[in-house]
């Protein structure tokens, strides 16, 4: 890191601000599901928005029978629709939602919303072994998110299984095995050289389980035809680069924020790239962006000065699911100079306070932070002014 950074750090100190306006959006034991994690939202063109989850049936665990929902709010998140469950893959898991609405498709210029996801046939560690698989999906709404089309699996084109004892297509020698699509939104360049350019954040384990999970590393997947193909990047270059979510930069260049799955620096990853996601210029570990090893997410406010304003969530604290924070970056990620806390509870007691989050623009001074809550028992939705 440069000097005159560690410096900077060292003299500044942060902002702190609370957030207003809650809202119960997903609570365990209702609706038919145990458990309600991995949030996700997005706003529509008309305004409204939608809020994703894996929807568990029987309680906390990973994998299992778990399904999609979805919730719908017409009043920027103060009230939400009944459940919906848009995608139930019988005793298994389907999983890892993440939304982005595409809004230069000149065939629907009402926007058409994707989402991808993640199935899977067996536990993390068994499929970590190639005792099982995760696939990739993509389905579309061309009415705003009221009616799905048929799920289409991408799996070879975004991910590299080595399993053909599952399918005999999956054979590829890079021996990719677990793979996760952000969890969060994914997003579409707006401006520029990639504009229309879809990206979804991800990441894969690589051949055997390595000690503190190495064999990890992020990556992303990408369309510039509406969908009809999709294209992968290179692997960040950091072992152990777990969950990840991004976000447009200025001059066409784009930001990562990862999970370090190791546990061994307690902090996220940035990694940057000015060809759209196809390559990274270069990644690094954030001393200003602690985190306890968790997802986060990311969100570009818009541009000021000709560098986009961006938004981090996460559980900023080095040991606990607690302390869930929203910083704000007027540099594009080099420095975050205001934080503004979201919750908190003074003594976790080993459990989660906070954890995964994600990230919706309301306002052009107004976020929406949708996030769990209370060791997994709830999803709630905070609107917060990030200008005051």
């Amino acid at each position: 890191m440069n000097p005159l950074r560690l410096l900077f750090l060292g003299l500044f100190i942060p902002q702190l601000m609370f957030a207003q306006s809650e809202t119960l959006v997903f609570q365990g034991g209702t609706e038919g599901h145990a458990i309600y994690r991995i949030p996700a939202i997005i706003s529509l063109p008309n305004g409204e928005l939608l809020a994703f989850a894996e929807g568990r049936v029987n309680g906390s665990d990973d994998f299992g029978d778990v399904n999609l929902v979805l919730k719908r709010s017409s009043d920027q998140g103060l009230t939400w629709s009944s459940l919906e469950t848009i995608m139930d893959y019988d005793s298994l898991q389907a999983g890892n939602p993440a939304p982005v609405v595409d809004l230069f498709d000149p065939n629907h210029p009402q926007g058409v919303v994707y989402l991808f996801y993640n199935t899977g046939n067996n536990h993390e560690y068994d499929i970590r072994l190639n005792r099982g698989v995760r696939e990739v999906w993509v389905m579309k709404s061309f009415d705003l998110g009221k009616t799905w089309e048929k799920p289409e699996n991408i799996t070879l084109q975004v991910h590299k299984p080595n399993n053909p004892n599952f399918n005999p297509s999956y054979t590829n020698p890079a021996d990719w095995r677990h793979y996760a699509n952000t969890p969060g939104h994914a997003f579409q360049f707006q401006t520029g050289k990639y504009k229309g350019r879809i990206v979804v954040a991800a990441n894969h384990s690589v051949g055997d389980p390595i000690e503190n999970f190495a064999e990890y590393q992020a990556h992303s997947f990408f369309t510039d035809d509406h969908g009809k193909s999709f294209q992968l990047s290179e692997s960040v270059d950091i072992p152990g680069s777990n969950e990840s979510i991004a976000a447009e930069l200025s001059n066409s260049r784009m930001i990562m924020s990862i999970r370090n799955q190791k546990g061994d620096i307690r902090s996220r990853i940035l990694a940057y790239s000015s060809d759209g996601g196809k390559t990274w210029d270069e990644a690094y570990f954030e001393s200003q962006l602690p985190d306890p090893v968790c997802q986060g997410s990311i969100l570009n406010l818009g541009e000021q000065n000709g560098k986009m304003i961006l938004a981090h969530s996460n559980a900023a604290d080095q040991k606990n699911r607690n302390n869930l924070s929203i910083k704000v970056s007027w540099d594009e990620g080099k420095t975050w100079v205001k934080t503004i806390l979201i919750d908190q509870v003074a003594d976790p007691k080993n459990q989660a306070w906070t954890a995964y989050s994600d990230l919706v623009k309301l306002t052009e001074s107004r976020v929406g932070i949708i996030y769990e809550r209370d060791n997994y028992q709830q999803i709630v939705l905070k609107q917060v002014d990030w200008k005051d």
